[in-house]
């Protein structure tokens, strides 16, 4: 069974009316209670789904919404109309809903007893009726949801249940993230770039910049021996090369590194941030960039972002979020070279921060010099990524809106050994193939950092966008490239009417 969200949870509210009577409404409740208990139970959630009471009254839609907005547990909530509900009862409550809403168009039962049915099983289970009415509102009021339609004991229907709840949950992480961003952007680059402000106001994350220096002065609180017992950690943990062991020439290097790791973790502590970044061309105060920290840091759950990109930072951490309990892993990645044989291919690296959640074997501790940067050699874990599906997925601010891109890809086991490529690495194949899945994302403006998932689909990361109301783009087995640039150019006039112009 997957890792549950111990402390996250969801609510499912049946809508009625007090028009059917007492003894209906409890069968309803009955029948909520029931539905919300299995979802809970069910290996495909991992959050709990808390019954409330039947919904009958504007008063009480307008409570749940009220108390869901302050509840710092719940993270979304689910909508069933079992029989039929007034929508204009919803309005208020809905207007004032600042969690995410997912409207679940299912029925208490599966078949109908052909034999049996009467009025009274006509009136209780009219799902199909009731949701429409509720469907129409939802859309009249131009209101963000979801919307899940089957059978509450499927599995298929469970398993997008818990697709949207992961989204739900990093969406109620952002809230209160934190990026550290240590040092500035890379000089002159553009991708990196973006408005912090219009993402804490679209986003809610908060984006601070802080002096490597401070990370630095950290160095010198660390003991001696909470680094030997870092380092005995790395030791036990990954096969560490022969100059970086108790009694190589290099030892010192990986002392180093461990004492690194410990300064970066105290600092993110103390100033509270869940995700950072920093940059080769700013690292005043450290002998090394930091390689293994960075990797441990993400493998623990931190997002990152290279070069000062804070947008792929608070993405992988959303990443990381939504692929909690999940195998596969996410990380930071870049896209760096091609093989344009075999259909094409893309060689994706970094220079050290490759998070070992994707690695297909045990990973190598090894030294090896860093031809930027100018500090001494950097200690850093290699792989190979694990070969499969897998999403890779970035986020860009073009101006007036930000800009979700994805694109699905296969992970390939690789038969051409790179003994002289010293970083972890992955291999992959863009769907539909290189040829039209790069020009793709050349036209959406994508950038070269991204976050690699196998743990993660499509549908999670466009969860969080409609969640988020973010532009989301798509690249797939699918797309044809006159479609997409088609989408493009109607997604442009879409945002230029209801944000106005870059």
């Amino acid at each position: 069974m997957m890792t549950k969200f111990p402390d996250l949870q969801v609510w499912f509210a049946a809508g009625s009316q007090r028009l059917y009577g007492s003894e209906t409404l409890a069968k309803v409740q009955g029948h909520s209670e029931r539905i919300a208990a299995a979802l809970s139970a069910s290996p495909h959630i991992p959050v709990s789904v808390i019954a409330k009471p039947v919904m009958n009254s504007a008063e009480l839609i307008e409570q749940l919404c009220a108390d869901a907005g302050r509840d710092c547990k719940c993270i979304g909530v689910i909508v069933w109309m079992h029989t039929f509900s007034p929508a204009r009862m919803w309005i208020a409550g809905l207007r004032s809903l600042r969690k995410p809403l997912l409207h679940f168009h299912t029925q208490f039962n599966e078949e109908l007893p052909w034999s049996a049915i009467d009025m009274d099983f006509m009136n209780l289970n009219q799902s199909a009726h009731g949701d429409r009415e509720f469907g129409f509102l939802t859309a009249r009021m131009r209101l963000r949801r979801k919307v899940i339609v089957g059978f509450w004991q499927d599995a298929e229907v469970q398993a997008e249940i818990g697709v949207w709840s992961r989204a739900a949950a990093a969406w109620n992480d952002a809230q209160t993230l934190r990026v550290a961003r240590l040092g500035d952007n890379m000089r002159n680059v553009a991708v990196t770039e973006g408005n912090k402000l219009t993402a804490q106001m679209t986003l809610s994350y908060t984006v601070n910049g802080y002096g490597l220096g401070e990370v630095a002065q950290k160095l010198n609180l660390v003991a001696d021996e909470e680094v030997n017992r870092l380092a005995a950690e790395y030791d036990e943990s990954y096969v560490v090369e022969k100059s970086l062991r108790p009694d190589g020439s290099r030892r010192p290097s990986l002392l180093e590194a461990a004492k690194i790791e410990l300064a970066l973790r105290a600092f993110l502590k103390e100033v509270g941030a869940r995700a950072f970044t920093d940059t080769f061309e700013d690292l005043h105060g450290l002998p090394q960039l930091p390689g293994i920290a960075v990797q441990r840091l993400m493998a623990d759950g931190f997002g990152f972002g290279a070069e000062g990109d804070w947008k792929t930072a608070a993405l992988v951490r959303a990443a990381k979020v939504m692929s909690a309990g999940l195998t596969g892993g996410a990380s930071f990645m870049e896209d760096y070279t091609y093989h344009l044989q075999d259909g094409g291919q893309v060689l994706g690296a970094h220079m050290l921060e490759i998070c070992p959640s994707i690695a297909d074997e045990r990973p190598s501790l090894e030294i090896h010099p860093l031809s930027i940067g100018g500090k001494a050699d950097p200690v850093r874990l290699l792989f190979t990524a694990a070969a499969g599906d897998a999403v890779n997925v970035c986020l860009v601010d073009v101006g007036n809106r930000f800009r979700l891109i994805i694109n699905e890809v296969n992970i390939l086991t690789t038969e051409n050994p790179v003994p002289k490529l010293p970083v972890a690495r992955a291999v992959w194949k863009p769907q539909p193939n290189l040829k039209v899945a790069a020009k793709a994302w050349l036209y959406a403006g994508g950038s070269h950092h991204t976050v690699l998932s196998r743990a993660l689909t499509i549908q999670h990361f466009r969860d969080f966008a409609d969640i988020a109301g973010i532009e989301c783009l798509v690249i797939d087995s699918e797309t044809n490239f006159p479609s997409f640039t088609d989408a493009l150019n109607w997604n442009d006039i879409y945002y230029h009417l209801i944000h106005g112009p870059v």
